[in-house]
């Protein structure tokens, strides 16, 4: 079934601030909330209200949402991730204990006996490096080092000793968390709590591994084969999924940024390059042929013709950088500029000063 429009959902337009979202869905949530409303569908319109909430409320999953659609959200983050950081309880306070809003999707109103642990994805790492022009142009393949968090090999990231297993906490029955209830006018609510003995894991560690001391990480360094695309660009990002921080629904994912150190000849614009080329007058006025070195080491003879002026642009096609979606190379521009001899030989002033009385006549 195609999912509805967040923002239909919560009847809020896309520009939306977001203390318009937070009221729109308080009045929602008010309304379709099951200990409130008996009626049928209330409890699924509840979830599908509290879902667009918590997208269009997180800066970063509303960027991914106007970007790609539901499929950014859905591709990107679980269900337990959609909801992860929302502070609900802000929502009603003054008003009645919301309690937990994870209840109300994995507790006693979905049929569930304990609350579903919430499985943390491992966090994104970010790597900057920089190459030349010319690693750009041909594409390069190296090898990074990146220190991160990784799932300890000894307990296997239980955090236990080896031989020995978690156990489930005895404070809180193995669900993490503690329960409150009270009634009010609008109902019975629960309100949830995180248990303090177990930090809200539901387990407990009595032996802790030697090698990770109880977390389940460890810190390590590691050689990561990189392979860098003809036409790299600055600022140009690449994603290696599951380079990242170990974490207990997988790693995260790897984002290596490139940056281009300023070559001594060349300046890139997109996929095109430009270089300045001196020439000098008699070259310009009567024309001549010069060899350039483009990018790629190569030499061109280029062909100056007759009566070149000093800002002209002398194009070169597809001398310049490949481009990154394969479609062919950019062109080299020379912009051409006169170079005027400081110092002349009493031979060579003799021959300017009669081409300056010619030219005066």
């Amino acid at each position: 079934m195609t999912k509805r429009d967040y923002y239909d959902i919560l009847g809020v337009g896309k520009n939306s601030t977001k203390a318009e979202i937070k009221k729109a869905y308080r009045k929602l949530a008010l309304k379709y909330h099951p200990d409130k409303n008996k009626e049928s569908g209330a409890e699924e319109k509840f979830k599908e209200v509290s879902e667009a909430y918590a997208v269009l409320y997180d800066d970063e999953k509303r960027q991914m949402y106007d970007q790609y659609g539901h499929a950014g959200i859905d591709q990107r983050y679980s269900y337990e991730d959609i909801f992860r950081g929302a502070d609900f309880n802000d929502i009603f306070r003054g008003s009645f204990d919301f309690g937990d809003i994870f209840e109300q999707f994995f507790g006693h109103h979905t049929g569930f006996n304990q609350r579903t642990q919430v499985r943390q994805r491992g966090a994104d790492l970010r790597y900057d490096i920089q190459i030349t022009l010319e690693d750009a142009y041909r594409g390069l393949q190296t090898e990074i080092q990146v220190p991160r968090s990784e799932t300890c090999e000894t307990c296997n990231g239980s955090g236990a000793k080896p031989g020995t297993q978690p156990k489930s906490c005895p404070q809180c029955n193995g669900t993490g968390q503690q329960r409150t209830s009270r009634r009010t006018a609008f109902g019975m609510f629960t309100q949830v709590t995180t248990c303090n003995k177990c930090k809200g894991k539901g387990t407990i560690i009595e032996e802790y591994c030697s090698t990770c001391r109880g977390a389940g990480r460890v810190q390590r360094t590691r050689n990561i084969e990189l392979t860098l695309p003809k036409g790299v660009d600055e600022n140009s990002q690449l994603r290696l999924a599951g380079e990242g921080e170990a974490g207990d629904a997988g790693s995260g994912d790897l984002y290596v940024v490139v940056h281009l150190k300023q070559h001594p000849r060349f300046e890139r614009r997109g996929s095109d390059l430009y270089t300045t080329q001196p020439i000098s007058f008699p070259d310009a006025t009567l024309g001549t042929k010069i060899n350039i070195q483009t990018i790629d080491g190569s030499v061109e003879k280029v062909k100056i013709p007759e009566g070149t002026q000093h800002g002209d642009i002398i194009r070169l096609r597809g001398k310049g950088m490949p481009s990154l979606r394969g479609r062919g190379y950019g062109d080299l521009y020379l912009d051409i500029k006169l170079h005027t001899p400081t110092k002349l030989n009493r031979k060579a002033k003799y021959l300017l000063e009669e081409l300056q009385k010619e030219l005066k006549e």
